[in-house]
C-alpha cells in the first residue's frame, strides 16, 4: 500500500517536478572528502561528463554539493564552498535542461547559486545555520528540509532516542512551521527523515519502517540512502559493494511514498523504480 501525499507538482526556480512518479536525484559532490566518491568530480571537466552520464541514464535532478556530511567531515569556508558551487551550478545550468539541487546549509551558496539556476535548496540543516531560513525566504526557491541529531562532526557519537520517528516528526513539523512563518509557502517544501544522520542501525531501520507516517503527512519526501552506512552494518559491505542493498532500500522506500530517491548509481536505480511503480500501478 502507497502513501498518497498531496503536493503534485514542485516548483523549482524556472522549473518543476511532477510528483504523481518517483524522480532520481543524481549526486554531484565536488568535494575532496565525501565518503563515497571524494574527489572524483571537483574538476569542471569531469564533473560535467559526470552530470551527461546521469542524466542520460534517468536523472531528473542533480544535486550539487561543495561540502562533505559524512560522519566527522571537516568544515568548510564560505568562500571555498561558493567557489566550488556557484559556477558549477552555472555550468550545469548553461548546458543541461534539469533540476539542480543545492546540498548547502549555507546562505551565501543559497542565494549565489539561484543567481545562477538552481531550483531547489537541498538542506542537512533544515535552514537552522543563521541566515539560511531568509536567504530560502529570498531565492524563492523549493527547499527540502532533513532531520539530523547533532551535527556531522559528532553526530554518529551514540545517538539517542526514545522514539526515532515521533523526534523526527516533531523535529520536521517545527521547520516547516518556522518555513511557513517566513514566508515560503507549502507548496515549495519537501521532508527528508535524514537516514544516516545521527542515527544508529537500529533508527535507521524502525524509521524507513516506518515511513509512511514521517509528518506532516502531506509532504513529499526525499530519501537518501545511497551507499550509506546503514546498509554497510546490515549486509556487512564496504562501501563499493552496497549497490544491491540501496536498491532493495529505493524500492521499498517508493512502495512507502517517497518521490525523490538521491543516489550515486542512476541507471541502476532508475531501473528499480520503474519497475516498483509498474508493479503498483497494476494494483
Amino acid at each position: 500500500m502507497t502513501v498518497t501525499r498531496n503536493n503534485s507538482r514542485l516548483p523549482c526556480g524556472s522549473r518543476e517536478l511532477d510528483l504523481s512518479r518517483t524522480h532520481v536525484m543524481g549526486i554531484l559532490n565536488i568535494t575532496p572528502d565525501s565518503f563515497s566518491d571524494g574527489g572524483r568530480y571537483n574538476q569542471r571537466d569531469a564533473a560535467l561528463r559526470h552530470v551527461e552520464q546521469m542524466l542520460a541514464a534517468g536523472a531528473t535532478l542533480i544535486d550539487v554539493g561543495g561540502e562533505s556530511t559524512r560522519p566527522g567531515a571537516a568544515l568548510v569556508s564560505v568562500q571555498e564552498e561558493v567557489d566550488r558551487v556557484v559556477p558549477m551550478v552555472e555550468a550545469i545550468n548553461a548546458r543541461f535542461d534539469t533540476v539542480i539541487s543545492i546540498d548547502t546549509s549555507t546562505p551565501e551558496v543559497m542565494r549565489g547559486a539561484a543567481a545562477v539556476g538552481a531550483g531547489l535548496i537541498n538542506d542537512i540543516r533544515a535552514l537552522l545555520r543563521p541566515g539560511a531560513l531568509q536567504a530560502a525566504v529570498d531565492t524563492g526557491l523549493a527547499v527540502c528540509l532533513m532531520h539530523m541529531q547533532g551535527d556531522p562532526q559528532t553526530m554518529q557519537q551514540a545517538p539517542v532516542y526514545d522514539s526515532v520517528l515521533e523526534e523526527v516528526n516533531s523535529f520536521l513539523e517545527l521547520r516547516v512551521q518556522a518555513c511557513l512563518d517566513a514566508g515560503i509557502e507549502r507548496q515549495r517544501l519537501v521532508l527528508d527523515p535524514g537516514f544516516g544522520f545521527g542515527k544508529s542501525l537500529q533508527h535507521n531501520l524502525e524509521l524507513f519502517a516506518a515511513m509512511r507516517r514521517v509528518r506532516p503527512l502531506d509532504l513529499p519526501l526525499l530519501v537518501g540512502v545511497s551507499r550509506k552506512s546503514m546498509i554497510g552494518q546490515a549486509l556487512e559491505r564496504p562501501v563499493d559493494q552496497r549497490l544491491s542493498g540501496g536498491l532493495a532500500l529505493a524500492t521499498l522506500a517508493v512502495a512507502r511514498g517517497a518521490r525523490i530517491i538521491r543516489v550515486h548509481d542512476v541507471a541502476e536505480t532508475v531501473d528499480a523504480v520503474r519497475m516498483t511503480e509498474a508493479v503498483l500501478a497494476a494494483e
